[in-house]
This record gives structure tokens, C-alpha cells and sequence, in this order.
């Protein structure tokens, strides 16, 4: 009689693991100095990577644009009217390329955006809505979960602007310097971000105290070398050109994060320095709220301090989020952390203000919106919709797709907007880009009815 033969078990891989062989496998224990070996690895790599999406030459540079782009998206004309009017006015670009398809750099498409504006019909929109008597508006990207789409958000927004015509200025808090990446900006060193700013801010302040002291005859608070340096940069020292003509940057890289150490710091050697308003302080004193029509600040994936520098700098917040239910209680103890936080902040400052018969402060924003990103309609609407639910008017109405098209430029280092068409099927490139038009589009609104408010309403208060 044969026995039948029994099935082998198969156990689960994390048994019957041998201590000693697994001793065998480790490296010699790990000291500081690899971490500089892996560094210098990952930064080759990364400029590797980042030429990817770069001219040979290393410096990124923006496609150009074709003559139906700039008829769908761009200006509100017909292809055949562009191409008589460029005929009648030969002194305006005229592309290159033969026949009826003609590209144009982004500078040719703005020239021809001022033209049209000029001549055009006046029920067309040709240049974007926006107040001569307005200042710019800060707009900050912030939530303190990580990869919920801060950075792409900000920068397709930031793109988006561009495109439609504004000014913008891009300022990355993160020392992670992702946007100085997508931007192409070079950072070699801390003086050329934010951070000689927010020391300037606290210098000032501390050279306002100290003609105070020496009039009661007390001790000055010293003025160390950095804070003297500080005092001597301009906003105009960091801020630096892009190859989007009309995005400008301050960048960040991996020095930026001594900031969250110095400021409190600062703040401990001069207690009446107001810490979280050293970004809002050199946009307003420096004319830099004149020079652009909207500032996007991207943010590091923390409440820090210089997160609560940009919230308290923003006009508008915006707060992406995936649609899953650990980003969703994440980013409610986010809105919970920013009300203990600036209440706290207002609840100090108005003590001491009243004790002294001032106005009270408070911080205000013109609108907070939370977007959902990365939205994959065939598994998330319903959890999607719960959050719609508990967020109420803090919510946009648009779910900001995931594309094939989202995917590849990333990939590249690219936004969206930079990638070329041809290199898509075409319908995924129009599928693709309007996934970041239409969250433009809801952007677009919040930002002009903001302006018009400030306008008509609040100037005849």
C-alpha cells in the first residue's frame, strides 16, 4: 500500500530565521561619515536625475508653445485670427515654424497677450483680473503631513498663473527644496533664501530696542556678525529668476532648517520680537507685495516656525489632502494645531496690549480651502465625499485627478504645463491638463473675488 504524500507546509518568511545567519549578513556597525558617503551619492544622483528634464547644458528652459495651445488655452481667439492679425502687424512675434503651425516662446505669448488687450474685443479677457490698486496676493500651501501634494499643487498653481498672465513670485520653505528643483533655482547656501529675511526682521527689531536701552541707560543686546550681515541683505539679494519669465524664486536648500532653531532663539533673546511676522515684515517693508500679483509659499511638512511664518503671512490658505481617512485625520489636527497656535500666539499679544491701552491683533485670512489630491474617483468618491461632508465650506469643490500625465512629468521633473504635447497622446494631454486647469480654475476665483472685496467692500468700511 503506497502512503499518500503529505503537502510540505509553507510557513510565513519571518519564521525559522537564524540569529547567526542573519548576524552574518550585517554590515560593520554604521558611523557619521557614511552618511556624508551617502549624501554625496544622492546628490549625484539627483543632479542626474533633475537634467533629466534640463538642456544639455544643465539649466532648465521652457518649451514652447504652439500656435493651437495658445488658441485653446492661452489667448481667446481663433487660430485663423491670430494668424491675420499676425500678418497685419509684422513687428509682433511671429513663431517659428512653417505653414500654419508656429510656436512662440512664453514672452512672445505675453507680448501678444498686451496686444490683444489693446486691440482686442473689450468683452474678452486677454490679460487676468487684477486691481491697480491692489497689492499682491500670499498664498500658502501648507498641511503637516507629508506627500499629500503641497508641492505640486503650489507649483502647477504657480504655473498655471504664469500662464494666464500674473507675476508670480514662488518662495520654497522647505529645506527639502523640492519647488527650487521643479524651478530649476540655485541655491548653493542658506544666504540665498529666506533666511538672511527673517534674520534682517529680528536685527531690526533688536536695533529698535537697543535705542530704547541706551536712552534708560541699560545694557544693548548685542548684534553678532550674522544678524549685522542680515541687515545688509535686500529681498532682492535672493530672489532670483527662473526659466518661466514671469516666476520669480527664493529658493531653499538643506541649510534653510537651521532657521527653526535660530528663531526660537532670537525670539528668547528678545521676547517683544513678534517671530511669526519676519516673512509678512520684509514683503511689505521691501515693495515686494508691488512687484508681483501673487506669491505662493511652499512649505515644509510641519507646523514650524516657518510654516506659522508663511499662515501668518497668507492671504489664502490652501490645504491639499488626499482622500483617505489617515490624511483626513491628519489634516484635522492640523486645523487643530493652527487654532492652539494662533490663538495662543493672540491670546499673549492682546494681554500685553491691552495692559498697555493698544488695539488688540488678530489673524485673519481672506479664504481657506482644503483640496483633495490624487483622487482616484473608481475607489475613493466615497470616502471623498465624507470629507466634502465634515469640511463643509472649507472644501473645494473640484477632486484634483491622478494622470498618466501627472505621473510622467513628475518623473521628469517637470511640471505639467512643461511637458510637450506631442510627446502624449492627446487625449491624455488634454485629460491631464484639465485635471490642474479646473483646479486653477476654482483658485482663480477665490483670488479675483478676494481682490474685488478688498476693492468695493472693505475700502467703504
Amino acid at each position: 500500500m503506497k502512503l499518500s504524500k503529505q503537502p510540505t507546509q509553507t510557513v510565513p518568511p519571518y519564521l525559522n530565521l537564524n540569529p547567526e545567519a542573519a548576524a552574518a549578513r550585517l554590515p560593520d556597525p554604521i558611523d557619521t561619515t557614511r552618511f556624508a558617503k551617502a549624501a554625496a551619492f544622492c546628490a549625484k544622483g539627483r543632479e542626474d536625475l533633475a537634467r533629466r528634464g534640463y538642456a544639455p547644458d544643465g539649466q532648465k528652459r521652457l518649451r514652447k508653445f504652439s500656435t493651437w495651445e495658445i488658441t485653446k488655452y492661452l489667448i481667446p481667439v481663433a487660430p485663423a485670427h491670430l494668424r491675420r492679425v499676425l500678418k497685419a502687424n509684422p513687428e509682433l512675434p511671429q513663431g517659428e515654424g512653417d505653414g500654419g503651425s508656429k510656436w512662440f516662446t512664453l514672452e512672445e505669448v505675453l507680448t501678444l497677450r498686451q496686444h490683444f488687450a489693446s486691440e482686442g474685443v473689450s468683452t474678452k479677457e486677454y490679460l487676468p483680473y487684477r486691481p491697480k490698486e491692489a497689492q499682491a496676493k500670499v498664498v500658502s500651501v501648507a498641511n503637516f503631513k507629508g506627500g499629500v501634494g503641497k508641492t505640486s499643487t503650489a507649483a502647477h498653481l504657480a504655473m498655471s498663473a504664469a500662464l494666464d498672465g500674473y507675476k508670480v513670485l514662488v518662495i520654497d520653505l522647505d529645506s527639502q527644496g523640492s519647488m527650487t528643483s521643479i524651478l530649476g533655482g540655485s541655491v548653493p547656501d542658506e544666504w540665498s533664501t529666506v533666511f538672511p529675511l527673517i534674520a534682517k526682521d529680528f536685527a531690526k527689531s533688536v536695533t529698535a530696542e537697543n535705542e530704547v536701552r541706551r536712552a534708560g541707560g541699560q545694557a544693548e543686546i548685542p548684534l553678532d556678525e550674522t544678524l549685522q550681515e542680515a541687515l545688509q541683505v535686500s529681498s532682492r539679494n535672493v530672489i532670483q529668476k527662473t526659466h518661466w519669465p514671469n516666476i520669480d524664486l527664493i529658493g531653499a536648500q538643506l541649510n534653510l532648517y537651521w532657521a527653526e532653531f535660530q528663531i526660537p532663539v532670537w525670539r528668547m533673546g528678545l521676547r517683544s520680537w513678534p517671530l511669526w511676522d519676519g516673512l509678512t515684515n520684509f514683503l511689505e517693508d521691501e515693495g515686494v507685495l508691488d512687484d508681483y500679483d501673487i506669491i505662493f509659499l511652499d512649505t515644509p511638512p510641519a507646523l514650524g516656525y516657518l510654516t506659522i511664518n508663511a499662515l501668518a503671512a497668507a492671504d489664502i490658505l490652501l490645504v491639499p489632502l488626499g482622500a483617505s481617512f489617515l490624511e483626513f485625520d491628519s489634516t484635522g489636527r492640523f486645523f487643530d494645531m493652527l487654532y492652539s497656535t494662533f490663538a495662543s500666539i493672540e491670546d499673549g499679544e492682546n494681554a500685553s496690549r491691552r495692559a498697555a491701552s493698544l488695539p488688540e491683533m488678530k489673524f485673519e485670512w481672506d479664504v481657506v480651502r482644503a483640496i483633495v489630491t490624487r483622487f482616484d474617483a473608481s475607489q475613493q468618491t466615497d470616502m471623498a465625499n465624507v470629507i466634502q461632508a465634515y469640511f463643509g465650506d472649507f472644501m473645494n469643490a473640484y477632486r484634483q485627478d491622478y494622470t498618466a500625465l501627472v505621473g510622467q512629468a513628475g518623473e521628469q521633473v517637470n511640471g505639467i504645463y512643461e511637458a510637450d504635447y506631442r510627446e502624449f497622446n492627446r487625449e491624455t494631454y488634454v485629460r491631464g491638463r484639465e485635471t490642474f486647469d479646473r483646479t486653477y480654475a476654482e483658485f482663480k476665483e477665490l483670488l479675483i473675488g478676494c481682490w474685488w472685496r478688498d476693492v468695493n467692500l472693505e475700502g467703504n468700511d
